[in-house]
């Protein structure tokens, strides 16, 4: 038993040095903030976050001086005699004014960061995603050479995770895109509404039944970026990660060749197909 678990802790010391140059967008353990960013739009969402961390601070600090103040100032000792005051126009114009200042300094990149993540500009590369119940499926219309196919990405049993696999996270076929390459992603709904949410790349998109919902992501990092559907589609809502891979252009090339061939059944159907009868609730919650 000692040298087997001796084995198993090599193969895995092994293969985590192997992926030590990968990034891997991932929660993990007592982490603190957000998670790394592994493109542009997660670090604007970053540098927003950052603004509005430090507004925070300065008006808690702000707020908690004026409170000390006021308890200093005005007990009973000191001011025996209340002021009777009711009305004072300086004061009612700045507790006015300041807040909406405020709010115009929050507001401004806010509607900016908006803008940015709604719309891909001169995109590289076209996938659809459908969010079915419950799992995901991914389409490349054909563009540019390279797509025409498509195929579902499911999660992996526990009981079939191999080591370095994350529960609850690793799915049988990640979307693969390539690295430093604007990504549009057209969202649809196949049942109910899902969510398409990778936190790490900062995208995050309804996918709704009936609609077609427009973003974009980039990975800058070669690694692999895990997310999850964060709108409660229903019972195995828990079972729908998300994996993205991000590669260098030429792996992708060769991946994009391989997917031709490996779901060339799929007849590259739409990603709003029928959802196939064989997939009965009952059955979508473990790997098939």
């Amino acid at each position: 038993m000692a040298m087997l678990a001796a084995a198993g802790f090599a193969s895995a010391v092994s293969m985590g040095s192997a992926r030590a140059d990968d990034m891997v967008g991932a929660p993990h353990a007592w982490g603190l903030g957000l998670q790394t960013a592994g493109g542009p739009i997660k670090e604007r969402i970053h540098d927003f976050n950052d603004l509005l961390l430090w507004i925070i601070v300065i008006i808690t600090i702000f707020v908690a001086g004026l409170l000390a103040y006021c308890l200093w100032k005005f007990d009973r000792k000191r001011n025996p005699v209340a002021s009777q005051t009711s009305h004072h126009t300086g004061l009612e114009i700045a507790w006015t004014v300041i807040p909406v200042l405020i709010l115009l300094v929050i507001a401004i990149p806010s509607f900016r960061l908006i803008y940015y993540e709604d719309r891909a500009r001169d995109p590289d590369l076209t996938i659809n995603v459908t969010g079915r119940q419950w799992y995901w499926n991914y389409a490349f219309p054909g563009e540019n050479g390279t797509g025409g196919f498509n195929f579902d990405s499911r999660i992996v049993a526990e009981a079939d995770l191999k080591p370095g696999d994350l529960r609850n996270l690793t799915v049988d076929e990640p979307l693969v895109i390539p690295v430093g390459r604007s990504v549009r992603v057209m969202t649809h709904g196949q049942d109910v509404i899902h969510s398409f949410f990778v936190p790490s790349l900062g995208v995050q998109r309804y996918s709704i039944p009936g609609r077609t919902i427009e973003t974009w992501m980039q990975a800058d990092h070669v690694g692999t970026f895990y997310g999850q559907c964060n709108q409660i589609c229903g019972v195995n809502h828990a079972y729908m990660p998300i994996v993205i891979r991000a590669v260098p252009q030429a792996e992708f090339d060769a991946w994009v060749a391989s997917a031709r061939t490996r779901f060339a059944d799929n007849g590259g159907a739409p990603a709003v197909a029928a959802l196939p009868a064989a997939n009965a609730p009952v059955q979508l919650a473990a790997r098939q």
